[in-house]
């Protein structure tokens, strides 16, 4: 039995002790009963969402080993069709969504939609939600789309999300203005696999080696090489290649326009380990919506987008070529697109200013009025302290590893706060599934948060989607090594 699959059969054991395996209900054993993904009040709380009228939307993912070019660059990884990032599912807010999953793979895998709040059995995610989907099986998701917005969807198995297997999920609000001329999907990633090694081989360096690895293929936060002004120890990988749309810089993904033209972006990060810095040269951005949320308008030259952050904005396009680049915050590398509107030669420098002047984190942004989270007394509070370091390449949540964090107990109807305390020297992207939550101190409403080293960050949610719902850092590396934990609804 090798030390992953020792880990992954503990995260089975401990999904069980925690709801009782996939059943209904279970005891706690402290006088509280859990609240499990097959229970009444998940399929009642799904019956809420629906909406009269609705349509139901179909699609098909089909999870196999492929051949794919990232632009003169022939790798051999996983993907769910011949290209990267896999079809564009979209639905409008309060349809039903019926998608196929069929496991080509040769092991098993799952389909967590990222930002959703959905019905917690349709979460994704193995030993807590669902049993996983088997080599050569297959599972059909079924769930209402709640909320418009920007999501994205990639296995919940290992470090599957750091092969190819990751697609956008865009609804669509249908008292959408429409106020911009086209709408273009960016979405940024880094890449290891079919390059000489395999993200599992990447995980396993580091969980054996730790801060004894070669450094000249990786670092972190913790005495290695990689950090950043803004955010710190900024990654543990220094990847070979960063992507723009499944393309690297060397044969980058074009978009096309008129010049005057108002276009709608919506970015989503996909990487595992790799905070971009995104910016359009020539042009500065409106940022309208973060995690599919409308946020007060503002303007700024960069963004600063963490791991299963999602960002819209909108620009007013010139008459040119422009770079639109990514780069890897505290990295050497930068993913590159380019947006042509008109003649000219395609710049070979992708070096801006507008990299280096005003850039915008998430933490910044203040939600719309509409989406503010109503005024209420907070019910319950949760400390949620995040260590570890680099020498052992163990990360925690309360000074524990999953799967033996304790899980953060709350109960339907609560407000609940949960205060992020980041003690170690790296950033950590945390994400919640199954809701989104208010910032204390800013106020927007997102579902990925950056918590900054050695900070603490207040967040304010609803307990108002029962079942039992991971909450991990979305450094994908960091989770697998430990930081992962549950909110856990209790009757």
């Amino acid at each position: 039995m090798t030390r992953r699959t020792f880990v992954a059969g503990l995260a089975g054991l401990a999904g069980a002790a925690a709801i009782g395996g996939l059943t209904a209900c279970t005891s706690t054993g402290s006088g509280q009963t859990s609240v499990g993904p097959r229970s009444a009040a998940v399929a009642e709380a799904e019956r809420a969402r629906l909406v009269a009228g609705r349509s139901t939307v179909t699609a098909r993912l089909t999870p196999r080993p492929v051949t794919l070019d990232l632009g003169g660059r022939t790798v051999e990884t996983w993907a769910y069709g011949d290209e990267v990032p896999g079809p564009l599912l979209r639905a409008t807010a309060g349809d039903l969504l019926e998608v196929t999953v069929d496991n080509q793979l040769p092991t098993d895998t799952s389909v967590h939609w990222h930002g959703l709040a959905l019905r917690n059995d349709m979460d994704g995610v193995p030993h807590i939600t669902q049993d996983p989907i088997a080599a050569a099986g297959s599972f059909t998701y079924e769930f209402v789309a709640p909320d418009p917005g920007t999501y994205f969807y990639h296995p919940h198995t290992g470090v599957q999300l750091d092969r190819g297997l990751y697609g956008v999920l865009v609804i669509d609000d249908p008292a959408e203005p429409g106020a911009y001329d086209d709408e273009w999907v960016v979405v940024l990633d880094d890449w290891v696999d079919g390059t000489g090694r395999t993200p599992d081989d990447v995980l396993a360096e580091l969980t054996e080696n730790g801060g004894g690895m070669d450094q000249g293929s990786m670092g972190g936060g913790m005495g290695g090489s990689m950090s950043s002004p803004l955010l710190g120890g900024a990654g543990d990988v220094d990847y070979p290649h960063y992507l723009v749309n499944g393309r690297t810089p060397d044969a980058p993904y074009q978009f096309t326009a008129r010049p005057g033209q108002r276009v709608r972006v919506r970015f989503v990060n996909a990487g595992t380990d790799t905070a971009f810095r995104v910016a359009v040269g020539g042009h500065r951005m409106t940022v309208t919506h973060s995690d599919g949320f409308l946020v007060t308008p503002v303007t700024s030259d960069a963004l600063l987008i963490g791991m299963g952050e999602r960002v819209d904005v909108t620009l007013t396009l010139d008459d040119g070529v422009f770079p639109l680049v990514a780069s890897a915050e505290g990295k050497q590398g930068q993913g590159r697109a380019l947006i042509r509107t008109g003649g000219g030669v395609s710049p070979a420098d992708a070096t801006i200013s507008e990299l280096s002047r005003q850039v915008l984190l998430g933490t910044d942004l203040v939600a719309a009025e509409a989406v503010l989270l109503p005024g209420g007394d907070v019910d319950r509070r949760h400390d949620v302290v995040l260590g570890g370091s680099m020498s052992r390449y163990r990360w925690t949540i309360n000074g524990r590893t999953f799967p033996d964090s304790r899980p953060l107990p709350v109960r339907s109807g609560e407000r609940v706060r949960l205060r992020f305390i980041n003690q170690t020297m790296m950033f950590h992207p945390m994400h919640l599934h199954g809701h989104t939550f208010g910032l204390v101190d800013g106020g927007a409403r997102k579902d990925t948060v950056i918590v900054r080293p050695m900070e603490s960050l207040e967040v304010d949610l609803d307990a108002d989607n029962p079942g039992q719902w991971a909450l991990h850092c979305h450094n994908i590396l960091h989770a697998e090594a430990g930081m992962m934990t549950t909110l856990s609804y209790r009757t």
